[in-house]
């Protein structure tokens, strides 16, 4: 079974985005899910995708939450996806 990836996708000095990853740092290590962060400033595509809804969350490079997570949810998103 592969690892599953969980990618925040941030901009600096967001709150929501801070409270987000503090979710999604937790339960990554929990569950022994890689946790990445990007920077959508840095990059056109990105930010042109995600601009509004930062922070977004995406579990194995999927879409799943924007704007608030619970650990709740992102465990509930995690066991769907085999973990």
């Amino acid at each position: 079974m592969s690892t599953v990836r969980i990618t925040l996708y941030s901009r600096p000095g967001c709150h929501l985005c801070e409270a987000m990853r503090d979710v999604a740092v937790a339960v990554a290590r929990e569950r022994g899910a890689t946790f990445e962060e990007v920077d959508v400033d840095e990059d056109p595509v990105v930010a042109a995708l995600y601009d509004l809804e930062v922070p977004v969350l995406c579990v194995n490079g999927t879409k799943a939450f924007s704007i608030r997570v619970t650990p709740k949810l992102l465990r509930q998103r995690l066991a769907a996806e085999g973990r």
